[in-house]
């Protein structure tokens, strides 16, 4: 593993404690220039872990706590009418940042859910018919309670679809527990954090991740996954060609972050329940069976070539 990785998934790893597979899942996210997803509970840390990403990568950050009565206008910005100069000036919204924190996004009203639409997927916003780019790197981690949780708006297939995986952290093991109990404040430890790398560095990796070899027999795995869950009749949906993308480009990142130049199938293995689980539901009735799950069950059913 390159250096820089290392010691940013372990000083990630300082602040969340327990979580490696998943911090590392996060940064893989990255690598691969796309957006993640956590959900679970509240209070497991989820907030915390945008939070150490950001002070270790050393980047512009944003917070946005969605809430039902927050407007597209709060997340891109306004243009307000200067009375000096006799025109509109744009005011920017926190969107335009390096590192983006969506908290609670299901909390927020589909119409404001769409607003990070075009951002995430273009890296640019659209303000009164004025395309302005963000800046890159562009990062969005957003955090979602659970569905069956009151004030919650389920996230359309469309916008799901927008980010590259989606993680869930879970509680932490009685280890990791007793060393959170007893040690320093998160937020405190969160202020003391170096960067760990230069954004030129961290762009870099972004394009080695973009570079990392693919042969043909490993397309050839991707593409049996993806058939797979188009003929499956207990799936309502199977995973399109942009899921496909998604699940070769996490596994170059993931390859890369094992320090590889080529990627094996057991990369795919890592990265598909992170990838696909929040692309998959079953069509059986009362069915309540994990994405996770039916990715796992995918690996389970399709040999490698």
């Amino acid at each position: 593993m390159n250096d820089s990785l290392k010691r940013l998934v372990d000083q990630v790893c300082t602040v969340i404690l327990g979580k490696r597979p998943q911090i590392r899942m996060a940064i893989a996210c990255m690598l691969a220039r796309g957006h993640l997803l956590i959900e679970d509970l509240p209070g497991v840390g989820k907030t915390t872990l945008a939070h150490a990403i950001a002070k270790s990568l050393g980047l512009e950050f944003h917070r946005i706590q969605f809430t039902s009565d927050l407007l597209p206008a709060d997340i891109l910005g306004v243009s307000v009418f200067d009375a000096s100069a006799s025109t509109f000036a744009f005011h920017p919204g926190p969107v335009f940042a390096q590192l983006i924190l969506a908290d609670e996004i299901n909390r927020a009203t589909p119409k404001t859910q769409s607003a990070l639409l075009e951002a995430m997927e273009e890296h640019q916003v659209t303000v009164d018919g004025k395309t302005r780019p963000l800046p890159d790197p562009f990062f969005v981690i957003a955090t979602q309670n659970p569905s069956h949780q009151l004030g919650t708006f389920e996230l359309p297939e469309s916008q799901l679809d927008r980010f590259l995986m989606r993680v869930q952290l879970g509680y932490p093991d009685a280890e990791a527990e007793r060393a959170l109990l007893a040690g320093a404040e998160r937020r405190t430890l969160i202020d003391d954090l170096p960067a760990c790398m230069s954004i030129p560095e961290l762009l870099e990796l972004q394009r080695q991740a973009r570079s990392v070899f693919v042969s043909a027999a490993l397309i050839d795995y991707v593409q049996a996954l993806i058939a797979f869950t188009r003929r499956d009749s207990e799936l309502v949906n199977g995973l399109s060609p942009r899921a496909g993308l998604a699940l070769l480009n996490s596994a170059r990142a993931w390859a890369l972050l094992d320090g590889r130049a080529q990627v094996e199938p057991e990369d795919v293995q890592a990265v598909l329940p992170s990838v696909a689980g929040h692309r998959l539901r079953s069509h059986a009735l009362g069915s309540t069976m994990p994405g996770a799950e039916l990715a796992q069950r995918l690996l389970a059913d399709v040999a490698i070539p």
